[in-house]
């Protein structure tokens, strides 16, 4: 009993970075188990600690969904339609400028710390097999950039119900638009009536959905202890040793990003202490940091948003649901490692239209990625294709990726949802969105 409410009362971001912090020493103890040669009983171990880390992602995808449509709706349809298509063209226009500003950052970066690696063959020897499943998806019509377009318009409940992100913004946001538009110029009072009780429901459900959300975010630390200690029980040290220059490049972009780039950003632009919105905003960050979703902190991005930056929640419900699939700095800066690891691995020169062509394919193959763990691991394929590589170099590549992935996940998806929070911090200053406190 003293236990449970010294659990409830402790605040939860106390409770995530120390679950954090003892699922990687637990981690690694696993893997050094292993390694000193019970690996049985180290696989045993990681196979008992799985289903606590998975249960965790599928409560947040649970919830995820619902979040984002109830919310995206609910900001659509309470704004006049001219303010709402101006706070629109304001967040689409803001992510594409963090977006191509990170992929530039990202490139400068990589060529910086022309990054190399030790035993490359061997490395990638292991996930080849996995690379070649990736390659050839069930299903695929379309080329992959085109498909992106078409995709954007299916059936909203197929969408729902394989979480389909994209077309269910789409979707969610031309409902919104259209109740504003009925109930702005329905001359029938029946009609405007019931579009309003169709919105009261969609917003008590929100409620609702939130309140299921604050006993989610309960379950947290102990899914965060998980994850965590699952990640490093079966790669150990070997994500620092082998992929050190790799791992290095990555870090200090994203880093760079998040403690530098972004606090100038919003000192040029709202002439405020920037260090106080990223203090406000570290429980997303941190939870990004160890779910390793954007869709995923979503939940704590919202109430982060409404509760400690004061921002209206018809701002904040659409920008942050955009955000966690379209917006990917951390992306942008991690797939430039991998494109100059390909050109110090198989000997081509990246010259400045290469650098054209790499910073326009990053950007728009970051707004793919979907907001799930490890989704950016896709993305390179489309990257590579700027550089004409074979499809066993890509291959090579792209299994070279997945064998850091789950550390350079943490950083990439951190990125990822700061650079979310601040845009909507930033946009809801410009628009004069935020409450006095």
């Amino acid at each position: 009993m003293k236990f449970f409410n010294w659990y409830t009362k402790t605040p939860l971001i106390v409770l995530n970075i120390a679950a954090f912090l003892s699922g990687c020493a637990a981690g690694l103890l696993i893997w050094e188990i292993g390694d000193m040669g019970f690996s049985n009983l180290s696989a045993h171990i990681v196979t008992g600690m799985e289903p606590f880390g998975n249960i965790l992602i599928s409560m947040l995808k649970m919830i995820v969904i619902p979040i984002i449509f109830c919310s995206l709706v609910d900001g659509t349809s309470s704004l006049p339609v001219r303010q709402f298509g101006k706070m629109g063209v304001s967040v689409i226009l803001w992510y594409i400028a963090t977006s191509l500003f990170a992929a530039i950052f990202g490139c400068i970066i990589a060529m910086i710390c022309n990054p190399s690696l030790r035993n490359a063959d061997m490395l990638a020897s292991s996930m080849l097999d996995r690379v070649d499943a990736m390659q050839h998806p069930a299903g695929t019509v379309f080329p992959p950039m085109l498909s992106h377009f078409y995709n954007l318009f299916m059936n909203p409940f197929q969408a729902l119900a394989e979480a389909r992100f994209l077309p269910l913004i789409v979707f969610s946001i031309l409902l919104g638009l259209a109740a504003r538009l009925i109930l702005d110029t329905a001359t029938d009072k029946s009609v405007s009536g019931s579009v309003s009780t169709l919105l009261d429901g969609i917003r008590g459900f929100q409620h609702i959905v939130f309140k299921i959300t604050d006993w989610v975010m309960r379950y947290f630390p102990i899914g965060i202890f998980a994850l965590s200690a699952v990640c490093f029980a079966k790669f150990g040290i070997t994500l620092f040793s082998s992929y050190f220059q790799v791992a290095i490049s990555v870090i200090a972009g994203i880093t760079l990003m998040i403690l530098v780039c972004y606090p100038a950003i919003i000192f040029l632009i709202c002439r405020e202490n920037p260090y106080r919105i990223l203090w406000a905003i570290r429980e997303p960050i941190i939870t990004a940091f160890a779910a390793r979703s954007s869709a995923a902190s979503l939940p704590v991005s919202m109430r982060t948003a409404v509760e400690k930056l004061h921002i209206e929640p018809s701002l904040s419900g659409f920008t942050l649901s955009l955000g966690a699939t379209v917006n990917m700095d951390g992306v942008c800066i991690h797939l430039p490692v991998f494109a100059v690891l390909a050109a110090n691995l198989f000997g081509f020169t990246i010259g400045p239209w290469q650098v054209f062509l790499l910073v326009v394919s990053v950007v728009f193959a970051s707004i793919g990625a979907g907001g799930v763990p490890g989704g950016s691991i896709f993305l390179l394929f489309l990257v590579l294709d700027c550089f004409q590589l074979t499809p066993e170099q890509s291959a090579f590549i792209v299994s070279l990726a997945l064998g850091i992935n789950p550390l350079l996940d943490m950083f990439e998806t951190a990125c990822n949802v700061a650079g979310d929070n601040i845009g909507t911090y930033v946009i809801g200053k410009k628009l004069k969105l935020i409450r006095t406190e």
